[in-house]
């Protein structure tokens, strides 16, 4: 099964919406620039495209988790050329298993983002939360990892073997 046009066109069109933010300059020769990012409207809100972009990869993950091989390589194809997108989207974290599961989904459709130290942080950082909330995060770091990609971007490891030495 391919991705469905409409899902893509969509993702295409609200990663054209988010690009002029995303590529934005940030001066941070300015005292204030960090409290202006923090403070700031997020992207999502900013291009007035939250729903419509959080409900895409809603959708996206679903194909994820449910798909084979070849539609999880067709998201990650997709999330890799709408780079604008994959850094502004992402879903609220549920500490439960099923939101642990959710966030994992989207770390490994990410497939490295652009750089694995940053995506590396962000594991750590979401199985320390899982652990607090007393979600078992092994067999959820293992069912995620089968679906992960082999391939080993950036010389750190691929996603499976990322996400397989995690727990």
């Amino acid at each position: 099964m391919a991705l469905p046009a409409e899902l893509v066109d969509r993702v295409g069109r609200i990663d054209a919406l988010l690009r002029p933010i995303a590529q934005r300059p940030v001066d941070t020769a300015d005292p204030g620039w960090e409290t202006r990012m923090r403070e700031g409207p997020r992207p999502l809100d900013e291009a007035d495209v939250r729903a419509e972009a959080e409900a895409a990869l809603r959708e996206l993950l679903t194909l994820y988790r449910h798909g084979d091989e070849q539609d999880r390589a067709a998201v990650r194809a997709l999330l890799d050329r709408c780079s604008s997108f994959r850094w502004a989207t992402h879903l609220p974290y549920e500490h439960t298993p099923d939101g642990f599961r959710q966030q994992l989904l989207h770390l490994s459709a990410r497939d490295h983002g652009n750089d694995t130290r940053d995506e590396l942080v962000e594991l750590h950082d979401l199985c320390a939360e899982a652990r607090r909330a007393g979600v078992d995060i092994r067999p959820l770091l293992l069912e995620v990892a089968e679906l992960s990609s082999t391939e080993d971007k950036y010389g750190m490891g691929s996603l499976q073997a990322l996400l397989r030495a995690a727990g």
